[in-house]
């Protein structure tokens, strides 16, 4: 599915507000802003979560999965996985770690 970080950088990647949006996918402005506020994978109404997705494919969005290969042209963002605590905390507790060379 889609997440709410997702969404926003979507929306972001197409220059439109949350208006254009609702207006692109046939739901109400407050439907965007509950998707947009989701904390994670948004839920909602099956039939405009369908409409959410189908109107970003035809605006040119390509939806990547975590894990999932990013295939084909276009431009895009992507968020890194997290860095495991163990790694900044080994970092920042060894002396002189992260400083040039």
């Amino acid at each position: 599915m889609i997440t709410s970080a997702q969404l926003r950088a979507a929306r972001a990647l197409l220059g439109i507000d949350q208006r254009k949006l609702a207006g692109l996918v046939g739901v109400s402005v407050p439907t965007i802003q509950r998707m947009e506020a989701s904390p994670h994978v948004i839920r909602g109404n099956v039939d405009s979560l369908m409409r959410l997705l189908r109107a970003l494919d035809d605006a040119g969005i390509a939806l990547i999965d975590d894990g999932e290969a990013s295939e084909g042209g276009g431009r895009g963002v992507r968020l890194k996985a997290p860095p495991s605590r163990g790694t900044t905390e080994e970092a920042a507790s060894t002396p002189g770690a992260g400083e040039p060379s």
